[in-house]
């Protein structure tokens, strides 16, 4: 089956789900075709063979339960099927049902049964649509990806896919594996490539300002903020606005992202006004974001209305052969930046980098290559210009291995390259200095690590940035929102 027609198959109701004329109606009015099974034996003969559907199921049917139903989907592998399941339950057992796209818990007003029924055959339209697309996408990356593994080349197929559609894109993977990088590949990959790309972290920003910093707020309503009255919304209007670390808002604010994800309208904060805009929302998070709803910390309804089109990046230690890839390209970057020569990678290090387990991801090989570049010269980066804790061999306290026999250089000791700061003349005192402090929460020993460094880097914001692994303009956005000067 096309795309095409997989679009225009009819929607697969299972059960006593559309028994409600309002809901029929619905989706006549949204061109929603639909046909119906009154068991689970009914509907499976309905799917048999190549027609992959979006069905809609009751929890509860004659023969057997949805869960079962769904159970016996997945087992027959219509991979392009999407099961939605209409439960009388307030809470729904996500395990229970495990394989079902979306959960639409009774009483469901027609409008948001015809939305998510949409969402739905999009979401499965664009998953076929990946399998269509040819596997080559260029042997070293895509947009500002680096790597030719085969797991990231499935994500260079759905951030292609999802490019061309509307709907909202949840990106989720471990801190360091790429979600700024996906989003701007997703923008720069579709129609509004040259439109705003509007880039907001949620997770280092006051709680008590993100309403303002993402709806806008009126000119005397509200503290100044980092994209002033507008917002981070009205800023984006025509193009991309991308919410990293979503789950770090407030219920009461999640409320309100899910009405703006759902009608494209905000008020800001002070003004009484409503606003309309033109904007593709992109969310990401370090975090399982189910299991953000089962604690209650995050919303159920947003959770499966950001989740239409989900992208999950792979850590570095599953992309076979990417780490020396990156570290190629990242050496000679780093060293064009620094005024050096290093242009390669020997044997020895090129196999150490490809075994080790990057806990921290991309951005802690970043940082491991800048440090050894600022640390050394030469034109190859030997084994012994490695941390120790990736070479193997035992290295000092700053965490740089040194050849056997060899001792550290005393004046200069080394930061460790996963993210500390370099050190300044005072070495131990600085450790000293950044001891914990009991009962300061996480922003505020960030901050003062962050400042640390950058002090340590005598003042230098693109040194501290190349130290912690992080953009020189993610530093920046930080102090702006400390109300440090730049």
């Amino acid at each position: 089956m096309t795309n095409r027609e997989f679009g225009n198959a009819p929607v697969l109701a299972v059960g006593e789900v559309l028994e409600n004329d309002a809901r029929r109606s619905a989706l006549r009015e949204a061109g929603i075709a639909v046909e119906t099974a009154p068991d689970g034996a009914t509907a499976l003969k309905a799917l048999e063979g190549a027609c992959q559907r979006v069905v809609l199921v009751a929890e509860e049917l004659d023969d057997m339960d949805g869960a079962a139903l769904i159970r016996m989907l997945a087992e027959r592998d219509l991979s392009h099927t999407v099961v939605l399941v209409l439960t009388a339950r307030g809470a729904v057992d996500a395990a229970r049902v495990r394989g079902a796209f979306d959960f639409l818990v009774e009483p469901v007003e027609a409008l948001r049964l015809s939305t998510t029924l949409r969402n739905a055959r999009e979401r499965a339209i664009l998953h076929a649509a990946v399998e269509d697309l040819s596997p080559d996408m260029g042997p070293a990356g895509y947009f500002g990806f680096i790597g030719r593994s085969v797991a990231m080349r499935s994500v260079y197929r759905m951030v292609e896919s999802v490019a061309r559609s509307r709907a909202t894109v949840f990106i989720t993977g471990e801190s360091g594996t790429g979600k700024e990088v996906c989003a701007e590949a997703i923008h720069q990959a579709g129609p509004r490539a040259q439109e705003p790309f509007v880039f907001l972290d949620c997770a280092h920003l006051p709680a008590d300002r993100l309403e303002a910093e993402i709806f806008g707020h009126a000119p005397d309503a509200g503290p100044a903020t980092t994209f002033g009255p507008g917002g981070a919304a009205l800023r984006a209007d025509g193009g991309t606005l991308f919410i990293r670390d979503v789950c770090a808002l407030d219920i009461e604010l999640q409320a309100k992202l899910l009405h703006f994800l759902q009608t494209g309208r905000f008020t800001p904060h002070g003004t009484g006004r409503e606003m309309a805009v033109d904007v593709r929302v992109i969310c990401a998070t370090d975090c399982d974001p189910m299991q953000e709803v089962t604690s209650g910390r995050f919303r159920e309804d947003l959770f499966y209305r950001l989740h239409v089109l989900p992208i999950h990046l792979p850590p570095l230690r599953e992309r076979e052969g990417d780490a020396v890839d990156i570290a190629v390209r990242m050496l000679r970057e780093a060293a064009a930046e620094a005024g050096k020569s290093f242009r390669s990678l020997t044997p020895q290090a090129r196999a150490m980098l490809a075994s080790y387990d990057w806990p921290g991801n991309v951005r802690e090989l970043q940082a491991v290559i800048h440090c050894a570049v600022e640390a050394h010269e030469g034109e190859v980066l030997t084994a012994d210009m490695l941390p120790a804790r990736i070479s193997g061999e035992t290295g000092d306290a700053s965490g740089v291995a040194h050849p056997a026999g060899a001792t550290a250089p005393e004046a200069e000791p080394q930061a460790d390259p996963a993210g500390g700061p370099e050190p300044g003349p005072q070495g131990a005192e600085g450790d000293t200095m950044l001891g914990l402090a009991v009962g300061e929460t996480l922003a505020e020993m960030e901050r003062r690590f962050i400042e640390a460094t950058i002090e340590a880097c005598n003042g230098s914001l693109p040194r501290a940035a190349r130290t912690l692994g992080v953009s020189p303009s993610t530093l920046y956005r930080k102090r702006e929102s400390w109300g440090t000067p730049g």
